[in-house]
């Protein structure tokens, strides 16, 4: 293989206890005081009819071996294991405190300094490029992110806007965007259909604030700004476009899917700054991988889709994260592979 620094440029070490008590449910309290549980509704949901119980449970007991793990610097030694000697990890932490779903052990200025420290961890350092978060009603939300910017040297933001809010919020657009561009930092949102959620919203509330069209506002008032749109529209979008199509006679049917509503925004121009990753999509449906052949041989698209992984989120029962990532650099060839996992995480990071 070539010499290709890789930049994975989504990936997560924040533990269970970094994550709301009763997420995603109530009885997730009694699974992490008595784990043996899950064995038991691995069992049950092996029984059950309905499509997906099974891995649901999986899911969830993954999540849980990872996210039980000490510490952050645990969980990424984890994530290294699948990634030769060079390659660089975009870390992003959550700030899940104001979604709802109970108390949160060990809070966001925690989070952020142990993500610090492993930045600063004399081995592991020089391959972690950290990321802040917030939420916008978080009161003094604005003052931790220019704590984590000035005395942490964090790299860029990662917002969340199904937690509860638009990615056009008012403290946003007034104080952290500007103060990006000022700096020339990127942005990940989250933007898929998946993930967590308020949890006094409907899906369809929390789908309202996480559509890439929610994002048009940010997108024109600060035209400078490098935002990602992670997962390029989710597993569910790749999905219904691969099984089902778009209907020919709906004028409304790609800006419906959010894989096309994406490919369309960043190919029509006028977003120039308007980026993308693979994350959690290509890794949890490996089968994915053909259609992002398809798309990149667009020259706009190609220039704006970002590697990354959403270590530790997908977790597959068949592939490591290590096959997944071979099998996606194989499938697009050394070239391509190389544009989304070198070349254009370092431009849109500001490197190049």
């Amino acid at each position: 293989m070539s010499d290709i620094r890789i930049t994975n440029c989504h990936i997560h070490t924040f533990t269970a206890a970094h994550a709301p008590l009763y997420y995603p449910a109530p009885p997730v309290a009694a699974i992490r005081a008595w784990p043996g549980l899950l064995h038991g509704l691995r069992q049950a949901a092996r029984l059950q009819p309905w499509e997906g119980a099974h891995e649901a449970v999986l899911q969830l007991d993954h999540f849980r071996k990872t996210g039980c793990r000490e510490s952050q610097r645990a969980v990424f030694l984890e994530a290294l294991r699948h990634y030769p000697a060079s390659a660089r990890f975009v870390v992003l932490p959550m700030d899940l405190e104001y979604c709802g779903h109970g108390p949160v052990p060990v809070g966001l200025e925690a989070q952020h300094r142990e993500l610090y420290d492993l930045s600063r961890d004399p081995e592991l350092g020089h391959r972690v490029i950290p990321f802040a978060t917030l939420h916008p009603d978080r009161p003094g939300a604005v003052a931790e992110l220019r704590r984590c910017l000035d005395e942490y040297g964090f790299r860029g933001v990662k917002i969340y806007p199904r937690l509860g809010y638009a990615p056009s919020h008012e403290i946003l657009m007034r104080e952290v965007y500007p103060l990006c561009v000022e700096r020339g930092l990127p942005v990940v949102s989250h933007c898929s259909r998946g993930g967590v959620r308020h949890r006094r919203w409907t899906p369809a509330r929390a789908d309202a604030v996480t559509d890439p069209a929610a994002h048009v506002p940010v997108l024109r008032a600060f035209p400078e700004l490098r935002l990602c749109l992670a997962h390029f529209g989710g597993d569910t979008d790749w999905l219904s476009y691969l099984a089902e199509g778009l209907d020919p006679l709906d004028p409304e049917a790609r800006r419906r899917n959010w894989v096309t509503q994406i490919a369309d925004m960043i190919e029509g121009g006028a977003y120039p700054n308007l980026y993308t990753d693979v994350s959690y999509t290509v890794f949890k449906v490996p089968a994915c991988m053909p259609l992002l052949t398809l798309f990149m041989e667009n020259e706009q698209l190609a220039s704006r889709i970002l590697f990354g992984s959403d270590f530790y989120m997908p977790r597959p029962e068949d592939l490591s994260e290590k096959a997944v990532s071979i099998r996606l650099r194989a499938a697009l060839g050394e070239a391509r592979f190389r544009r989304i996992a070198e070349t254009n995480p370092e431009t849109w990071l500001g490197e190049r």
